[in-house]
């Protein structure tokens, strides 16, 4: 809460954290799975750079089954 100079009390609500929570949950989660999967140290940064854009490469896949 911070307060102004009329005295008026303003509130900042922030409805975005049960998002941001979810999406850190699902790259945590797909960065485990992908590591697993591999082996060197090249190898893990590749599977981490994939555990961050495996939801646009299900979108685009999923988009792509529609115009087919």
């Amino acid at each position: 809460m911070a307060k102004n100079e009329n005295n008026i009390i303003k509130i900042n609500k922030q409805k975005d954290g049960a998002m941001g929570f979810t999406l850190f949950v699902s790259f945590i989660g797909a960065a485990v799975y992908f590591v697993n999967q591999v082996d060197g140290f090249w190898n893990i940064m590749g599977a981490i750079c994939k555990a961050l854009v495996w939801p646009a490469i299900l979108v685009y896949n999923i988009l792509q089954s529609f115009t087919a």
